[in-house]
């Protein structure tokens, strides 16, 4: 029966893995696409508009996030003992923390952008941040970096204490488990702590987006049909935007709730293969969301798709 178990887990384990696998590469298609398109496009027309530079942020971020995800499996399966030296420790959990936060503030940021732009409140202080989109973006960016140094800062020193009170004992195996039953569910609460403010800043810009269609609605009841549908329609596709960030955002979040909340499990290797499948999902397929919201970058993808489809018949 035993066995049975042990051979169950480790058949779960391979498929969770390939799906991983799967994801990661789904995810690098995605946002070297959005990347790749932006930059002909800034190329092409000498400038680019704040949206796509936000946009092209994010996608940049996240090819650099799971890029450290698909060759950091590898490495630490292979030569588990050499990320767990001081040095590899501080330097993986610093580049993880970099290149998730940043992902995470540029794609609040999108929100924020979408909320200004879209949003119609008549008060002067919506107004007066209406009116300077890109400021209140770079301001966000600004606080963002503050939030990183000290998440940095926090992550280091838990991180060097833990190092140092496994030092006192010298059994190099005992430290080994402590830091990946311990050590790591330390990281992940400061790193879920930080991710707090992103998740209140969109959920915000998310709900006054819905308070603001209800009331443009109200106001435009008697109005053309043809503008309160144009408004309507704006509102709905940046909703749905933000809504699908949400959602993904939830899953990313939960992805790191369990494995900090069960942290017994981190021990089963399914578990931790399934919890990267989650949280991996985030990165990945917003991309695609966004390509199909984005006007310039769904043509894109429809030019590509229409040359691949006729490409066999060129070749015959």
């Amino acid at each position: 029966m035993e066995h049975l178990l042990k051979r169950t887990f480790d058949i779960t384990e391979k498929i969770l893995l390939i799906i991983l696998f799967i994801e990661l590469i789904i995810g690098l298609i995605g946002n070297g696409f959005t990347a790749l398109v932006h930059c002909m496009d800034w190329v092409k027309r000498k400038k680019m508009s704040l949206v796509n530079k936000i946009l092209t942020a994010l996608a940049t971020s996240r090819i650099f996030l799971l890029w450290f995800m698909l060759v950091g499996f590898p490495i630490s399966s292979l030569y588990p003992y050499l990320v767990t030296t001081r040095l590899m420790i501080q330097f993986t959990s610093t580049l993880w923390t970099i290149a998730n936060h940043i992902s995470v503030w540029f794609a609040t940021c999108l929100s924020v952008f979408y909320f200004l732009k879209i949003a119609n409140f008549s008060n002067s202080p919506f107004l007066y941040l209406k009116g300077r989109v890109e400021k209140v973006v770079s301001v966000t960016l600004l606080v963002s970096l503050v939030l990183l140094f000290l998440n940095i800062l926090l992550l280091n020193l838990e991180i060097n204490m833990c190092i140092n009170e496994y030092h006192q004992i010298n059994i190099s195996y005992i430290f080994i488990s402590y830091y990946h039953l311990d050590c790591q569910i330390q990281v992940l609460g400061s790193h879920i702590i930080f991710l707090f403010v992103p998740v209140v800043l969109s959920l915000s810009t998310f709900l006054l987006l819905i308070f603001s269609l209800w009331t443009h609605h109200k106001r435009m009841q008697q109005h053309v049909q043809g503008d309160r549908d144009a408004r309507t329609r704006a509102h709905f596709k940046a909703l749905q935007t933000v809504t699908a960030f949400l959602l993904l955002h939830s899953i990313f979040i939960l992805s790191l709730l369990l494995q900090f909340w069960i942290h017994e499990l981190r021990k089963k290797p399914p578990f931790v293969a399934f919890c990267h499948v989650v949280y991996i999902a985030f990165p990945s397929f917003h991309s695609y969301v966004l390509i199909l919201r984005d006007r310039k970058l769904r043509h894109a993808s429809l030019s590509v798709l229409s040359w691949l489809k006729c490409r066999p018949n060129y070749v015959e």
